[in-house]
């Protein structure tokens, strides 16, 4: 089974381009909806979050804006999320692996924002990139609710630069054009691993 790691800076569209894999019949792994549910009512995370934070439960829910106004302005809380949260997320993605292997799956996508951040590229057979230009990133952040130009600023620091992620992968998907530009970037991605040889025609 092949593994193929779909990264991206903030804003950069990689839900859309894990939705393009998904109708082509590639099952995707999502890491951040994977902490959403942790996050949420009886997720395996609520408790440890909120012990590390206290007062962003309510009612076994975290507030991810009040989590968020915490860890997205000082870089050791920010920290403290991640050792919290990234072992988990680790844990429900080798599950879908293994279900997927069993699943006879031949190609599978794991989208990982942080791959870069966190030396995970050696774990994937191939890494794809989404890009867009900075003018584009910066309009759909900011159109995120409780977004603001500070928090922006602060996640883009502690990313790696889209360039550098860029000349990291292996592919790379260009999001600023058009949906279904970036549709026709996954369907050659999909047919170059194909051609190779690496796994069979669905």
């Amino acid at each position: 089974m092949i593994t193929l790691g779909l990264t991206g800076s903030i804003a950069m569209g990689k839900s859309t381009a894990a939705t393009h894999f998904r109708r082509q019949g590639v099952r995707v792994y999502d890491a951040d909806a994977t902490i959403h549910k942790m996050l949420n009512r009886g997720g395996c995370a609520v408790s440890t979050v909120n012990q590390a934070f206290p007062g962003v439960a309510l009612d076994g829910i975290i507030d991810r804006k009040a989590l968020g106004d915490l860890v997205f302005s000082d870089k050791k809380a920010l920290t403290t999320l991640e050792s919290i949260l990234h072992p988990l997320v680790k844990a429900k993605e080798i599950k879908f692996l293994k279900k997927a292997n069993r699943d006879h799956q031949n190609l599978v996508v794991l989208e990982i924002p942080l791959l870069f951040e966190t030396e995970r590229q050696s774990e994937y057979d191939f890494v794809a990139c989404v890009s867009s230009p900075p003018f584009i990133q910066y309009c759909r952040a900011m159109r995120r609710a409780n977004m603001t130009l500070e928090k922006f600023k602060f996640i883009c620091k502690n990313q790696l630069p889209n360039s550098e992620k860029c000349q990291r992968s292996d592919f790379i998907i260009h999001s600023g054009l058009s949906k279904s530009f970036s549709l026709k970037i996954v369907q050659q991605i999909i047919a170059k691993i194909r051609k190779k040889g690496i796994i069979k025609n669905a």
